[in-house]
């Protein structure tokens, strides 16, 4: 597996948030539950999106691309030239394509963070703690981990203020390594083609 794909499969599979455990918010104040409810309310508003994106990883290498967002669970990360790379969800798995490897693996959505913010009704209360609130000139950030501890790491959603967006994440594994997306310029895109999201493995029938 390629340093770039490797880091994708952090990005976006290796941990696990969406449950059925209700979470609690240790130590947060009325106003961080505040910023948690406003955050979790625009996620909801948002259902059919689109946006570039830079993905650096832990090592600090950097890919960039287009992501289409259809909720519920639907997303698709078209990768830049040279990395070959297409992530699409298609409501019930991620599936991850490389074309430079010619792989093809698939995750089930409830696995990825990237439940987190395609369900159909949003929850950081359900399913998540959310252990920080934080508060920058421009905007905020919510860092949650899966309430069962089930699984090691952690995810940080990053919001700007003015207007209020979505303006990336943030993927921490057990090992304390991050791999970060930064999305530019989201805006929501009505009537995205149902075949955006769909994504068959081309190498299964070859030898």
């Amino acid at each position: 597996m390629s340093l770039t794909r490797r880091s994708l499969a952090l990005a976006l599979a290796a941990t696990p948030l969406a449950g059925v455990a209700a979470a609690q918010t240790p130590g947060l104040s009325a106003a961080d539950k505040a910023l948690v409810d406003r955050a979790t309310a625009y996620l909801q508003g948002v259902t059919e999106a689109r946006a570039r994106f830079v993905q650096t990883d832990a090592r600090g290498a950097t890919s960039q691309g287009t992501v289409y967002l259809k909720r519920p669970g639907k997303a698709r990360f078209a990768y830049d030239p040279p990395s070959g790379l297409l992530v699409v969800s298609d409501g019930g798995n991620v599936a991850v394509q490389d074309s430079r490897l010619k792989t093809f693996d698939r995750y089930p959505l409830q696995s990825t963070p990237l439940s987190l913010f395609l369900a159909r009704n949003i929850r950081l209360d359900k399913g998540v703690t959310v252990t920080r609130v934080s508060r920058m000139a421009d905007g905020f950030s919510i860092t949650a981990r899966d309430a069962t501890r089930k699984t090691a790491g952690q995810i940080t959603l990053s919001f700007s203020n003015s207007p209020l967006a979505l303006v990336g994440w943030t993927v921490t594994d057990a090992q304390g390594r991050a791999t970060r997306v930064r999305l530019a310029g989201l805006q929501r895109a009505p009537g995205l083609s149902a075949d955006l999201f769909v994504l068959k493995n081309p190498y299964r029938n070859r030898a």
